[in-house]
């Protein structure tokens, strides 16, 4: 739809009328008539002969442009008219600007409410006016429509395109003429499509903007994101929120000053860290049994607490000022653990001028009523107090959204500390590219115009759905089981839920989808409760975001100890990548999938048939040869004869010997000593004066790179600290890892910085 010369766009619309299906009455006979007028100016005509097949039509087709609904459709009697006016409300709840024509004649007109005149845009009188007159409304009605779609950067590159321009500027390939002179490169633009490379432009197409002045259509779409996102200003970033949060970092923290940031940080934190030169006071959070990294405890926000971290931080002596300038959380974590961010905001705010959450995973909260309160864009722009700190969020729309890879933003609500525009856009220059990817710009703008209006709530509703859906589904068939005194798998959420409305507590596997969808109260983690492992937080300070759906394998035990038979997460998901199903982490004991706009009800019904098709597999020790074979080809001699269930007894028994997740545990639940700030060891590794490292030789050395094993994604040593003795718990954790890779073939574990020669870890450190 935004370059409409190769693909024309082809205009659709539906039409509901049971009468459509008639052909001896005057309604029939008018209706069809208008059919064929619309058909004849090359518009598409969908027919629904009930409200029901309407409704189907409205929630599966995304292209429609137009509705005409019989307002006497069946019995014209009350009833049909309450399910005219509930297709109308779910039309109006997906789509605010769709044009939308009542067909009715003037006897009944008085039927009309208020509510339903207010729901469509006119009214049509068909057996009175002529089908060429009620064309030519439509027409021109989806002509406005279809105008009035695309946000401003869009709209403007589908103009721009139309033009077909004879380019003498980059880049080379001149709208995809240079592929056409190969047959590689044939290949390639046939794959792609003309669209693409007839899109990809310079930066001297003045009529497109300029993404780093933020001029032009670029600008205007910038600023109908800050509308839609709820920010004061926001920026379009095309190198991920991996660049956001570094501009951001670059911008607020001078060389010397303290910043305040979660150890549950993403990698870019660490590169924001090497770039400023800003001193880390680490905010350490909570984990459980399972692994799963939690919230930073809410006490560890308070003024009090914050001076006593940086007051033990040896590298704090030397900071030009002891107030910190900057403090980032990680909000949502990616397990989906959720702040109440208004509470940590109004915490933090008593000690720093900037907040920064990093809601990579979270772009979506702003436009569903579940996550109030638990997002850092909230409510009016226009409420944000002056003298409250300037906030920042920073969005990866290309993770849970539609749009584009690499494509992210930065949300700004200024206050206190303010950073004004030109001084931030000198951060956030350093971080783009001067020769940006207009698909990139267009996909990210996209993707806020889907939130825009109530579609964002239906959307994120509907994502919400599908996990709920599949967690009961889950739940149930868990149940089924355990009745049975069998195993399967677990999902990872309350065991219990609380109707709000009557207080009554609910069995989760029985409780409505209805009420698990739509109330916040049944995600939230409660203290005392087992499911969540997190025995001391606080209630309401965190919830468990539901589309971030974890299953639980069997054999951990709730006062986390092994129980005498267990099943590896890991080799469940080998199990699901040889049938096609990718999760999107895997820990000792959970795996976890990610629901998105893009995922359907087929998609996870497959996924809970292969569950139970990995428990049937299991319990017969299926030969690895036959359901997983990729494992067994990586080592063929060491899984010789093995069955599923031989070679995960054997994972889950060296499990419990190896104590791995015991070492794990200790190995984040402290912090080690830092020597030098990040930019100093990270200046000391550009400059040569660092050497790689066996893990057995690295006893007490400073690292120059941070060390991050996944899972789960978080660094166990950050650049400039030292790893500890070699008994201490970074590196036994990291010896355990390096072990289990050695004994199982095929399930190694990824640890960033670190170069694995002959089967053993080396890690950059810096020299003494």
């Amino acid at each position: 739809m935004i370059v409409g010369t190769a693909r024309p766009l082809t205009r659709r619309v539906l039409i509901v009328d049971d009468e459509l299906a008639v052909a001896t009455t005057a309604g029939g006979r008018a209706v069809r008539t208008l059919a064929a007028e619309l058909r004849g100016r090359g518009i598409e005509v969908v027919e629904a002969l009930s409200f029901e097949d309407g409704l189907a039509n409205v929630v599966s087709d995304a292209a429609l442009h137009c509705l005409f609904i019989n307002w006497t459709l069946g019995k014209d009697d009350q009833r049909t008219h309450a399910t005219a006016t509930d297709l109308l409300r779910t039309v109006r709840e997906r789509n605010a600007k769709i044009p939308i024509f009542l067909m009715a004649d003037r006897r009944v007109a008085g039927t009309v409410t208020i509510e339903i005149a207010t729901l469509a845009d006119e009214f049509v009188w068909i057996l009175e006016d002529t089908a060429a007159f009620i064309g030519g409304r439509a027409s021109a009605a989806i002509e406005r429509y279809i105008q009035g779609l695309l946000p401003p950067f869009a709209a403007a590159l589908a103009r721009y395109d139309r033009d077909r321009e004879y380019s003498w500027a980059a880049p080379g390939h001149q709208g995809g003429v240079a592929f056409l002179r190969s047959p590689i490169g044939r290949a390639f633009f046939d794959y792609y499509g003309e669209n693409l490379f007839r899109t990809d432009m310079g930066i001297e197409r003045a009529a497109l903007g300029s993404l780093l002045g933020h001029l032009g259509p670029i600008g205007a779409s910038e600023r109908y994101a800050a509308r839609v996102f709820g920010a004061h200003r926001s920026y379009s970033v095309l190198n991920g929120t991996s660049g956001s949060n570094r501009a951001i970092m670059t911008a607020c923290v001078g060389d010397g000053e303290i910043a305040l940031c979660d150890r549950n940080c993403h990698k870019s934190i660490e590169q924001g860290l090497a770039i400023s030169g800003g001193i880390p006071v680490f905010l350490r959070p909570t984990r459980n049994r399972y692994g799963i990294i939690g919230p930073i405890p809410p006490e560890r926000l308070e003024p009090k607490a914050i001076a006593e971290s940086i007051a033990q931080n040896p590298l704090a002596k030397g900071a030009s000022a002891k107030r910190p300038v900057y403090a980032v959380v990680t909000n949502c974590t990616y397990d989906g653990m959720c702040y109440h961010a208004a509470d940590a905001q109004e915490r933090l705010a008593n000690s720093v001028d900037r907040i920064h959450f990093d809601e990579a995973w979270y772009a979506y909260a702003r436009f569903n009523p579940m996550y109030r309160d638990r997002h850092a864009m909230r409510g009016n722009p226009g409420d944000h107090p002056k003298d409250g700190p300037t906030v920042f969020a920073t969005h990866s729309t290309h993770k849970l959204l539609a749009a584009l890879s690499q494509t992210s933003y930065i949300h700004i609500r200024d206050g206190r500390g303010a950073i004004d525009h030109g001084r931030f856009n000198e951060a956030y220059c350093a971080q783009a590219s001067t020769s940006p990817l207009y698909a990139l710009i267009a996909s990210n703008e996209v993707a806020a115009a889907m939130m825009d209006g109530p579609g964002g709530q239906t959307l994120t509703q509907d994502v919400i759905e599908e996990a709920v859906a599949c967690r009961l589904a889950v739940a149930r068939v868990y149940q089924e089981f355990l009745s049975k005194k069998d195993w399967f798998f677990a999902p990872w959420n309350a065991t219990e839920v609380k109707d709000p409305k009557t207080g009554k507590r609910i069995p989760f596997h029985e409780a409505p989808a209805e009420l698990l969808a739509r109330e916040p109260a049944c995600w939230v983690l409660h203290p005392g409760e087992t499911w969540h492992g997190f025995d001391e937080i606080p209630d309401n300070w965190c919830m468990l975001d539901p589309i971030k759906f974890g299953i639980v394998c069997p054999g951990m035990k709730q006062d986390g100890e092994f129980a005498t038979d267990g099943i590896p997460a890991d080799i469940v998901t080998a199990y699901l990548g040889r049938h096609g199903i990718v999760p999107s982490r895997t820990t000792d004991h959970m795996v976890l999938f990610l629901f998105s706009v893009g995922i359907t009800k087929g998609k996870w019904g497959t996924l809970l048939n292969t569950l139970l098709a990995f428990k049937t597999d299991y319990d017969r020790n299926a030969p690895l040869t036959d359901v997983v074979p990729g494992v067994a080809a990586a080592a063929p001699e060491r899984y010789a004869g093995m069955g599923l269930k031989d070679l995960g007894d054997e994972m889950w028994a060296y499990m419990k010997e190896g104590r791995q997740g015991y070492w794990q545990a200790q190995a984040y639940a402290m912090l080690p000593t830092p020597v030098m700030t990040p930019r100093r060891a990270f200046q000391r590794l550009m400059a040569g004066e660092a050497e790689k490292v066996p893990l057995d030789k690295m006893a007490n050395r400073v690292v120059g790179v941070g060390v991050i094993p996944y899972p789960p994604g978080i660094p166990i040593v950050m650049p400039g600290e030292n790893v500890g003795p070699a008994d201490g718990p970074w590196l036994t954790y990291l010896r355990a890892v390096q072990e289990w890779g050695e004994r199982f073939p095929g399930f190694a574990k990824e640890v960033e910085g670190t170069e694995e020669r002959d089967g053993v870890y080396h890690i950059y450190c810096v020299k003494h």
